[in-house]
């Protein structure tokens, strides 16, 4: 009886190591270290360690530590704006380097699709800027082939 729990456990550990370097290859694989917490949140709190994807269509975030498979966060990049950027404050300077920037982002029409701050580095925010700016036009519509 003590031998199957000792299995199992052995198992259950194998398992769950798997899963967490599997979430780290992934992470890694994504790219672009960033930090990124939803609003609203409390002056310091709710920063979560990650890395984004540029896509096509979306920005996909992968949360460093959560064990689910594919992105925690997927962000629509025709709905993606920049509503503000500032330097990090108080003790969000632990987690930040002083020239970093934190953009706060609003997804949709004036913020009804949720409200993200990302913590970058100045080389990250340039390519996510050129990367939103390079986005179609709203107006811009696919036509029929002939």
């Amino acid at each position: 009886m003590w031998v199957w729990m000792i299995v199992a456990v052995v198992i259950a550990a194998i398992l769950i190591a798997a899963g967490v370097m599997y979430r780290l290859m992934e992470v890694k694989r994504a790219g672009t270290p960033v930090l990124l917490r939803a609003l609203p949140a409390e002056a310091d709190h709710g920063w979560r360690h990650g890395a984004v994807h540029y896509g096509e269509d979306a920005l996909a975030y992968y949360r460093l530590s959560s064990l689910r498979p594919g992105p925690t966060v997927s962000l629509s990049r025709r709905r993606i704006e920049i509503v503000g950027r500032r330097a990090p404050v108080g003790t969000e300077l632990e987690i930040m380097e002083p020239e970093d920037s934190v953009i706060e982002l609003a997804i949709g029409r004036s913020g009804k699709g949720g409200r993200y701050e990302m913590g970058m580095s100045p080389e990250v925010h340039t390519a996510f800027q050129s990367w939103i700016e390079a986005r179609q036009p709203r107006r811009a519509r696919r036509r029929p082939a002939a």
